[in-house]
C-alpha cells in the first residue's frame, strides 16, 4: 500500500512537470542562506557607509548655558516659598501673572519703573524672572526715558540683555516718537508748546550725540513738516543757514522753530548756539520767513533762546 502511494506521488509530480496545465507549479526557488550579502543585508549596508571624502568631526556642543535660576545671582532674591497647603515652589512662579492683574486694574500708577519695565520683557525673555535685568537696565540709564532712548550698543552691554530686549525698547521709542509728533500734527504749535515741548524731549533728550532738527510752519503756524537737518558728535552740530532757508522755502514755510540737544544733560545755550540763531535769523529775515523759537533739549529739562532774551 505504501510503496503504491510513493509510486502514485512520483506519476503526479512527473506529470505536472510534463503538463503545467495539470495544477501543480514549481515550488518557489530557495532563499538565500549562508552568509551571501543578499541573505545579510550587506548590499544596504554598503549603501550607508560613508564615501571616501567625507570628513568625520564630534557633534557640537549645545550654545546655551543652563542658570541655577533659584540662585541670587540669576533670581531676584531666590529661593523657594511655601505654599497654604505646604507645597514648595520658586518664589517667582505666578509674579507674571499677578503683575498683569496689578498692572490691568491699577493702571502705570500701581507700579514702579522696574515693574513697568519688567512687563515690556516679559515677551522678550520668555520663563525667566527679568526682574533683576530690569533693575540693571534702571540702574544703568537712569529712568525709563533713558533705557528707552539708549543705543543698541550699550543696552547690549547690560548683562542680560539680548537683541529681543533691543527690539522692544525700540519699539517703544518709535510708539513714543509717533504719538508726540501726533499730538503737534494738525494743530496751531504756538497755542500747544508744552505737546511741542514733550515732542522734542521725546525725540531728543537722550541721545548720545548732538542733533538739530527744523519744524516747519505754514502761515497760521501748523506742522508743515519735521525734519533732522544735522547729526553731530558729542559736543558740536554742524549747521549751515543757507541750507535752513533753502529748506524752508521748498517747503513753502512761512516760520521756522529750531531744535536741538545736549548730550551732556544741560540745556543751558552756548554761545554758540546764539551766534548759529542769529546766523539763521538773518538768512532767513531775508526771505521773510520767521524764526519763532530755538529750543535746547537735555535730560535735565529744556531752554528756550526767546524766552532767555537770546533772540534779539
Amino acid at each position: 500500500m505504501d510503496a503504491k502511494r510513493t509510486l502514485d506521488g512520483w506519476r503526479r509530480r512527473i506529470t505536472a512537470r510534463l503538463d503545467p496545465d495539470a495544477g501543480f507549479a514549481d515550488p518557489p526557488p530557495p532563499k538565500p542562506r549562508g552568509f551571501a550579502e543578499d541573505a545579510m543585508g550587506l548590499r544596504d549596508l554598503e549603501a550607508r557607509i560613508p564615501p571616501p571624502e567625507a570628513t568625520y568631526a564630534s557633534p557640537p556642543r549645545p550654545a546655551f548655558r543652563i542658570h541655577d535660576r533659584l540662585s541670587p545671582e540669576h533670581a531676584a532674591g531666590g529661593g523657594m516659598v511655601v505654599d497654604a497647603d505646604g507645597r514648595r515652589r520658586p518664589h517667582y512662579h505666578g509674579h507674571r501673572a499677578r503683575l498683569r492683574e496689578r498692572f490691568l486694574s491699577g493702571g502705570a500708577d500701581a507700579l514702579p519703573d522696574y515693574e513697568l519695565l519688567e512687563l515690556l520683557l516679559f515677551d522678550a525673555i520668555p520663563r525667566v524672572d527679568v526682574k533683576p535685568l530690569a533693575k540693571r537696565l534702571l540702574a544703568r540709564f537712569g529712568d525709563l526715558s533713558a533705557v528707552v532712548a539708549a543705543p543698541d550698543a550699550q543696552i547690549l552691554q547690560v548683562d542680560g540683555a539680548t537683541d529681543r530686549v533691543v527690539l522692544r525698547l525700540r519699539m517703544i521709542d518709535s510708539f513714543a516718537r509717533r504719538i508726540g509728533r501726533a499730538k503737534i500734527a494738525d494743530k496751531t504749535l504756538l497755542s500747544s508748546w508744552d505737546d511741542l515741548v514733550g515732542y522734542c524731549r521725546t525725540a531728543m533728550a537722550f541721545r548720545q550725540t548732538e542733533a538739530f532738527r527744523v519744524l516747519f510752519l505754514d502761515r497760521k503756524n501748523a506742522l508743515l513738516g519735521d525734519e533732522e537737518l544735522a547729526q553731530g558728535t558729542v559736543g558740536h552740530v554742524p549747521v549751515y543757514p543757507r541750507e535752513v532757508a533753502r529748506r524752508a522755502l521748498e517747503l513753502n514755510a512761512s516760520a521756522i522753530i529750531l531744535v536741538h540737544n545736549h548730550p551732556s544733560g544741560d540745556p543751558t545755550p552756548s554761545t554758540e548756539d546764539v551766534e548759529m540763531t542769529e546766523a539763521i535769523v538773518r538768512a532767513c529775515g531775508a526771505l521773510e520767513i520767521v524764526v519763532h523759537d530755538h529750543i535746547v533739549i537735555g535730560a535735565q529739562g529744556e531752554a528756550s533762546l526767546r524766552s532767555l532774551g537770546l533772540m534779539g
